[in-house]
């Protein structure tokens, strides 16, 4: 019997959009609770992912409460977009959306940046001077891109001379495709890096690797000479899925330079500069993807929410790893990339922090407890190459924990997690920021 492709296809877009629909909705839906009568102040400092998905879950289960969110950003981000963008497959404007279209009605959004916090005072000072203060606190700052440490980088080179850099924004990620889409026609020696620090959704820089590698072999481009800069001895910090990413370098003939950190960069010369164990090395590209250090933003680092000590002075907020509430302030949490946890800079992390930190403060609020544990829970949908991606799902114990066990394996290269991607990633974001998943 011939086969069918059109029903198969059919059969796996309406899998992949029931899938996204189920995450959406999130199993074992239950009625909505009845809302809890306070005065609370709560102060949550972000509006990004994490920020506006617990403004709009406590503005429903609050009634009363004086929510107040501290962001200066006009724009909303979908960043897990930013990898298509920058592969030529999605225009910019993907993953833009305007930050007031995503926040409740029902609470104060102060458009300015954060400059201060005295968690012994329970308040936030704002750059003009405005001082905010706070029953509790939830840091959703996210993090910083500090491209300052990369020697001889500036901003404007990204998208010129074979220069890309796809973590910046959409337009940078549309800069840094038309950088690494002219080196798909010309080839050479591509170098994709990824930084020393703890960094968000540490699976981009390899899609980056796959992608530009698969689009460049699609367009019949011989001269390839790709290689990937793991920061250690590895190339992810789960061992069974660094296994399998070396298996795939080796039949795709990528290759992994282990224990090298992108120094600077020389754009006129075309020439990157490593710190390795054997000291620094020197090498000629013709592309380029750079993948800076980051951190807490200074507000976080330099205030008394952060161990100095502790992840190697990048700034982290210091909370329990379960609970997201803060170790010396018991009326702060942190949730998204800000928090000081061993795993969970993506924003699938932040669908399962999130309402972590709603129950243990609704609980204090009420004077319960509440048992709700994030487990370090991440997913990355690891694009191999165009049409197939790794559904990896993995927690704090490097254990895989599969969502669709029995229909979607882990470690193989599917279309139908490529699917998840393209159609029912953005609907499940979109979902989790509105408060519904």
């Amino acid at each position: 019997m011939p086969h069918n492709f059109n029903a198969t296809r059919r059969g796996f877009l309406g899998f992949a959009a029931g899938a996204g629909a189920l995450m959406a909705a999130g199993a074992g839906a239950t009625a909505a609770p009845t809302p809890i009568d306070t005065k609370a102040r709560i102060v949550i400092l972000g509006a990004g992912a994490a920020g506006t998905a617990l403004a709009n879950r406590l503005s429903r289960r609050l009634n009363g409460a004086e929510i107040t969110i501290i962001d200066p950003r006009k724009e909303h981000w979908y960043q897990p977009g930013f990898s298509l963008i920058a592969a030529g497959l999605k225009p910019a404007k993907y993953s833009v959306s305007q930050t007031g279209d995503w926040l409740p009605k029902n609470i104060t959004w102060i458009s300015e940046r954060a400059a201060e916090i005295d968690p012994d005072g329970n308040k936030v000072m704002t750059e003009s001077g405005k001082t905010v203060p706070y029953d509790f606190l939830v840091l959703a700052t996210g993090l910083v891109l500090n491209y300052g440490a990369i020697e001889g980088f500036e901003m404007d080179m990204i998208g010129k001379d074979g220069i890309g850099s796809l973590y910046a924004g959409p337009d940078y990620a549309a800069k840094t495709w038309e950088a690494a889409g002219r080196y798909t026609e010309d080839g050479g020696v591509g170098i994709f890096t990824r930084p020393a620090t703890e960094m968000k959704c540490a699976g981009a820089p390899i899609k980056h690797t796959f992608l530009i590698d698969d689009i460049a072999r699609k367009a019949g481009t011989t001269k390839l000479d790709i290689n990937y800069m793991a920061h250690n001895k590895g190339l992810f910090g789960v061992p069974i899925i660094s296994e399998k990413l070396r298996m795939l370098f080796g039949q795709r003939e990528i290759t992994p330079h282990y224990s090298h950190v992108l120094k600077s960069v020389d754009a006129g010369k075309k020439m990157a500069t490593f710190t390795t164990e054997n000291g620094d090395t020197e090498m000629p590209y013709d592309y380029l993807h750079i993948v800076p250090p980051q951190q807490a933003p200074d507000v976080v680092r330099n205030s008394a929410l952060t161990d100095p000590g502790s992840w190697g002075g990048r700034g982290w907020a210091t909370v329990d790893k379960h609970t997201l509430r803060h170790n010396f302030f018991d009326n702060v949490f942190a949730v998204g990339d800000i928090a000081g946890v061993p795993k969970g800079k993506t924003a699938a992390s932040a669908k399962w922090q999130v309402p972590v930190v709603e129950e243990h403060l609704i609980a204090q609020i009420t004077g319960t407890k509440s048992d709700a544990s994030y487990n370090g829970y991440t997913s990355c949908p690891l694009i191999t190459r165009v049409g197939r991606a790794m559904l990896i799902e993995f927690d704090y114990n490097n254990d895989l924990t599969p969502s669709f066990p029995g229909i979607i394996a882990p470690l193989e290269e599917l279309w139908i997690s490529w699917l998840m991607k393209e159609v029912a990633l953005k609907a499940t974001y979109n979902a989790m920021i509105r408060g519904d998943a």
